[in-house]
């Protein structure tokens, strides 16, 4: 297990092994664009890609409000925590995985409340430093208020895994990918950090994943998109885990439903 304190708090992450986080991508929720008005439907399908995950052979789950698009840029209105809190509730006394909570876009004070409240392992925070131009507008860092948050609520146990140069985004001025990643960890007292392609289902650089992995010496590093069965053996040397969504889908699809046999194949060669 990797030692100090981010070790304790990512217990799933072991040296020699590569981590793997399967995603649950839930259906639009109630407030936004594409909700067909069958909140059971959100619940049953969340409840079965977590089975599918799990039975695969997963290390972990993340849950994120992935149909809610268009994203709001910072706080999401209370009643998308609630949903959300709900469902990620309902996944953590199904599935007896560690579990992560993504709130989109850049909710991580949110993400924080609903971990603390369904006894939730870890979050993402998409922009924890810095200013970042996205189709949202620009996007903040947080790092402020979430360590804050996460003092107050004493809730030191769960861990942040914040990205670096995130994907559907651009930084608002250039600077060294070096100078981000030392800003993340020791600025923004990141936990583990993420490397990502351009967008959902992307691949992530081989590069520009091992220029992270040096710069972050103990700080865990995971993939955050495009990761297949086919790229994994690249990744993996320069990776201590692996969030994957798209690729576990039936066919490759992102809208589709988890595919159990994929994930095994996935696991196999992982």
């Amino acid at each position: 297990m990797l030692g100090g304190m981010t070790g304790k708090r990512l217990k799933f992450v072991r040296r020699g092994r590569c981590a793997v986080v399967g995603m649950i991508h839930l259906r639009a929720l109630p407030g936004s664009p594409r909700f067909d008005g069958d909140l059971a439907a959100v619940r049953d399908a969340a409840i079965r890609d977590a089975d599918a995950l799990a039975e695969g052979g997963v290390h972990a789950l993340m849950i994120e409000n992935f149909g809610d698009a268009p994203f709001y840029p910072d706080r999401v209105p209370a009643h998308v925590v609630a949903h959300l809190t709900a469902l990620a509730a309902a996944v953590k006394s199904r599935v007896a995985l560690p579990l992560g909570i993504n709130c989109l876009r850049n909710d991580g004070r949110s993400a924080l409340a609903i971990a603390h409240a369904v006894g939730a392992e870890f979050i993402r925070v998409n922009v924890l430093c810095g200013v970042r131009v996205a189709d949202q507008g620009l996007l903040h860092g947080i790092a402020h208020d979430l360590l804050r948050d996460r003092a107050a609520l004493n809730a030191g146990d769960i861990a942040i895994l914040a990205d670096v140069d995130v994907k559907h985004s651009a930084p608002l001025a250039a600077r060294p990918l070096e100078d981000e990643i030392d800003d993340t960890i020791h600025r923004g007292m990141a936990d583990a950090l993420v490397v990502s392609g351009a967008g959902t289902g992307k691949a992530t650089d081989p590069d520009k994943l091992a220029r992270v992995k040096r710069r972050a010496g103990e700080t865990p590093v995971f993939v955050g998109s495009g990761v297949t069965d086919q790229t994994i053996e690249s990744l993996r040397p320069n990776c201590d885990g692996v969030i994957v969504g798209t690729w576990f889908k039936r066919d490759g699809d992102v809208s589709a439903a988890v595919d159990v046999a994929r994930v095994r194949r996935f696991i196999s060669g992982a």
